[in-house]
């Protein structure tokens, strides 16, 4: 057995997790060199919901976040989250977008790309995983994502994992988002998966239902070869294991990180005042405690608080439990897919506006795409009389949807010309094309010189006596 690699979360999902993706370039920059000294297998720092957040609500440019986490990270990997087609959006995109924008990302510093696919239909993983190996110069990590019903199994888990090794992709993670995976259910797999592939394994899974801990440790003796954690302040409940658990727990065995524990503890602290900055200034309910139910509503951990948050804005948080016990018969309609972002946005959705004013008294437009396969293929099937419900008699997509797409890039820098951005540059052209509404308010007021900007301080870490030394 080797020893175990971590991947380091806390700039990502940690944060989306725990307090909904709400931290600022500013508040990572005082450890981030000191982070590059830990010895991580990577850092992700970019992609999944933080791209449109820095823009939403952080007056941040995602582009020049990820730029400076660049200069300052130059030994570390920087890893990103890329949900296939979707990029980084709720929608597919037409292939000279997704193009587009994985050399961008490579080309302002991202050096490995996690993709998945919400539905795990690896026909929407073709053009990113091309385009990402086409650039000789990045790791492309397949995603397989996780879920329990009737129809998914270990056989039909492998299946998908082999599609994607044969597809070209550097390594395989298991993407386990609400934290389902249960601990012998994850060595059983792991044990198959070794079996049919011959690529690396990571494993990321989340403390949702209690189990993140037990099931990486029966991962690590299965052979997983990669796991992901992030550092307690915004790890454990709907995030990671934290990091700091993890390394002291294989600790002195065969499967030892090698990262020094006692060189943690001063980004720990550092966390810790963030985590309060963010949840003063954004007035956000953090998760406090585990919910083994959610192995039932199988909800990702950054969807439970943005749900509880948006529930409470509408002065429904009494109705939260309601909202999770709905969310089952919704997939179940929908025919099984994973709930990961975007099905579980729509999912979660559908769920509130049944529980609020009646079951699909009110059918939201992404909930009829799926209906149409505009999403790609689900894995089971929906009934028919739902089905009619929501689309009539429309023809139901059974080819890649991307193919229907025409390409997008040159009438999104047609339309910024028009809005007063004829020189847009590409990434500022990617971001509109992603995310046009939220775009062009963030480059006006960027370009007025009234974004958030402040000192920054880093965080000495001396250098540790031992491994292993009293703290």
């Amino acid at each position: 057995m080797a020893r175990v690699k971590i991947t380091e979360t806390v700039l990502r999902d940690g944060h989306q997790s725990i307090a909904a993706t709400r931290m600022r370039l500013r508040q990572m920059l005082p450890v981030l060199e000191a982070i590059d000294e830990l010895g991580y297998n990577a850092l992700e720092c970019w992609g999944g919901a933080t791209f449109d957040t820095c823009m939403r609500f952080l007056d941040e440019d995602p582009w020049e976040r990820l730029r400076t986490i660049k200069k300052h990270v130059k030994k570390t990997p920087l890893q990103m989250l890329f949900r296939g087609q979707n990029i980084l959006g709720y929608r597919h995109y037409a292939d000279d977008v997704v193009y587009e924008f994985v050399n961008r990302a490579v080309d302002n510093g991202i050096d490995i790309i996690r993709v998945f696919d919400a539905l795990n239909d690896p026909r929407n993983l073709e053009s990113s995983i091309k385009a990402a190996k086409d650039t000789k110069s990045v790791h492309v990590q397949g995603a397989l994502v996780y879920t329990i019903s009737p129809i998914h199994t270990m056989e039909s888990l492998t299946k998908v994992a082999k599609e994607l090794q044969d597809m070209g992709v550097d390594s395989i993670c298991i993407k386990d988002m609400s934290g389902l995976l249960s601990p012998y259910d994850a060595y059983n797999l792991i044990r198959m998966l070794k079996k049919h592939l011959s690529v690396p394994i990571e494993l990321h899974t989340h403390c949702t239902c209690g189990l993140g801990e037990m099931t990486y440790m029966k991962a690590i003796e299965a052979g997983v070869d990669i796991i992901d954690t992030a550092l307690s302040p915004f790890g454990e409940i709907t995030s990671q294991p934290a990091t700091e658990s993890m390394v002291m727990a294989l600790q002195h065995s065969i499967y030892d990180t090698d990262i020094d524990v006692d060189r943690l503890w001063p980004i720990v602290d550092h966390f810790k005042h963030v985590r309060k900055e963010l949840e003063d200034e954004f007035k956000l309910t953090m998760p406090s405690q585990i919910n083994p139910a959610v192995r039932k509503y199988q909800i990702p951990g950054g969807m439970l608080t943005n749900l509880y948050n948006q529930l409470k804005a509408q002065g429904a948080e009494d109705r939260f439990d309601e909202v999770l016990a709905e969310m089952p018969n919704v997939r179940r309609d929908l025919g099984y897919p994973p709930l990961v972002t975007p099905t579980s946005q729509i999912t979660g959705s559908a769920a509130a506006l049944n529980v609020l004013y009646g079951r699909y008294k009110i059918v939201t437009n992404e909930v009829r795409d799926i209906v149409r396969g505009k999403y790609g293929r689900v894995p089971g099937k929906i009934d028919e009389k739902f089905r009619k419900m929501c689309i009539g008699d429309e023809p139901v997509i059974t080819h890649r949807p991307a193919d229907d797409l025409e390409p997008e890039l040159e009438k999104s820098k047609k339309a910024l010309a028009d809005e007063g951005f004829p020189d847009a540059s590409p990434e500022d052209v990617l971001s509109y094309t992603l995310f046009p509404e939220v775009a062009l308010p963030f480059f006006r007021k960027r370009d007025n010189n009234r974004l958030l900007t402040s000192p920054v301080e880093s965080v000495k870490i001396e250098k540790s006596t031992g491994r292993g030394a009293a703290w």
